[in-house]
């Protein structure tokens, strides 16, 4: 069986990044000199997004944009086609549009820009453009150079009948009327409007995202503010306020709209909400930033650094917490259970268990072990949702989850200095094992009469006696 189809639209240029040392200044300028070390090329704009698209297995990629019969063009071919990307290529005028960046250390000196002012791109040969009405959804990718300006293309996806993500470029064509989601970030949005920025960022996205709506025609806009996540305005008066789950400090965002909008374009190719594709998005490009960023997403699988999960979810965001605790010399602190409904008494024995450390990680019976422990109408929420719930607590610094029975096996390799339990245990199995090394089990008070069975059949017995 055939996968489905998304298919990206947008200006595609070659990024090269040269990286070196910088040992001294120019003779004949005050200049410092770059000794190249290594230079790295990669598919930027449109031919970007296509890259990050690539990388869902369940989906076929394919590109809608223009090259010109140059190297860099055929360079961009070459690399798109490697990725599994489908190239469907408008004759490009001139020269392919080039990003060079000099760097050293992480640090951009310079960057050059080759390949002059826009051209329009020309004439779509013969069938080219039929793969649109193929799509499961379409994003536009648009980096204001011509191609989402093209009289055929833009023709083409107003008769296209799968939904449309635009992320739109100030040097641009408004999108087609009654696309499904415009994802401009917020100073585009200031720039579109005209806005004046008076007030808070809330005001002034809710104030441009529905004007943009109403003159563009579009569904929804969804506004992104980098790590403060994304507003969506829709049909109502009321925006809905999407936060960024990870803060990402000031790590490198290149690439983090174009991940955003392929994200959300691949959720509405499943089917989803556009308030569910927004939120997916911004998970996505906030995983993707505090990831590394477009170096590491784009780099060999073997050698790719595993994404960190936003929301401290998982065995190697806890070993590295734990780590980095023991490094500064700490003491990490752990507890466990099921936490099927979250309750004040489960609160009293977490913040207790934090005040005993420098860091508390919970250690989180998997949906098989709470069967097996609790019966089979057990638990009531999956793990991944007792999962974001602890970690959201600010006295949780990470949560991993467990398979067994019982949390001997993570505590072996995690080797917390606490193990704390709330309750009245007379005795604990686990503290012989946290004994070998030298570690301490305390037992915290646990608050009289809170309990996740009893708040159980307490709403059973409520809804069985009508009330």
């Amino acid at each position: 069986m055939e996968k489905p189809l998304l298919v990206i639209v947008g200006d595609t240029l070659l990024d090269r990044d040269v990286e070196g040392a910088v040992h001294r200044i120019a003779p004949d300028a005050p200049a410092p000199v770059l000794d190249e070390e290594s230079v790295s090329e990669r598919p930027g704009g449109a031919g970007l997004a296509a890259l990050l698209a690539a990388g869902h297995e369940d989906y076929r990629v394919a590109l809608v944009t223009a090259l010109a019969p140059d190297d860099a063009g055929a360079r961009l071919s070459e690399l798109l086609t490697d990725a599994g990307v489908e190239v469907h290529a408008l004759p490009l005028p001139g020269s392919t549009p080039q990003k060079i960046r000099m760097r050293s250390r992480g640090q951009v000196l310079m960057r050059l820009d080759r390949g002059g002012p826009a051209q329009p791109p020309g004439d779509a040969p013969d069938g080219l453009l039929d793969v649109l009405a193929a799509a499961k959804a379409i994003l536009v990718s648009d980096y204001g150079r011509g191609v989402a300006r093209h009289p055929a293309v833009r023709a083409a996806l107003e008769h296209a009948s799968a939904p449309i993500v635009w992320d739109p470029h100030p040097a641009g064509p408004p999108p087609v009327p009654g696309v499904r989601l415009v994802t401009p970030n917020l100073a585009e949005a200031v720039k579109f409007t005209g806005d004046a920025a008076h007030g808070s960022a809330l005001s002034t996205a809710q104030r441009t995202g529905q004007k943009l709506r109403d003159e563009w025609r579009a569904q929804a806009v969804a506004i992104t503010c980098g790590p403060d996540g994304a507003i969506l305005t829709q049909a109502g008066p009321t925006p809905l306020v999407i936060p960024a789950p990870g803060d990402a400090g000031d790590a490198d965002t290149c690439g983090a709209g174009d991940r955003f909008a392929a994200q959300a374009a691949l959720s509405l190719a499943e089917g989803a909400l556009v308030s569910e594709a927004v939120q997916d998005a911004v998970g996505a490009a906030t995983a993707y930033v505090l990831g590394g960023g477009v170096t590491a997403a784009l780099a060999p699988a073997p050698e790719q650094a595993a994404i960190a999960s936003p929301e401290r979810i998982g065995a190697d965001e806890a070993g590295r917490l734990a780590a980095s605790v023991r490094d500064r010399g700490g003491v990490v602190v752990a507890t466990g259970g099921c936490f099927d409904l979250l309750h004040t008494g489960h609160l009293a024995t977490l913040r207790a268990a934090r005040g005993l450390g420098d860091c508390l990680i919970v250690c989180l019976n998997s949906d098989d072990s709470v069967r097996g422990l609790k019966g089979p109408d057990r638990p009531i929420n999956s793990q991944i949702d007792r999962a974001r719930l602890l970690a959201a607590l600010d006295c949780v610094d990470a949560v991993v989850i467990f398979d067994e029975p019982n949390p001997e096996a993570v505590l072996s390799w995690l080797r917390p200095d606490v193990w704390v339990k709330g309750g009245d245990y007379a005795e604990l199995p686990e503290a012989e094992l946290v004994k070998r090394w030298d570690g301490q089990t305390v037992i915290v008070p646990y608050l009289d009469g809170r309990s996740t069975t009893r708040t159980i059949a307490a709403a059973q017995a409520a809804t069985t006696s009508g009330r």
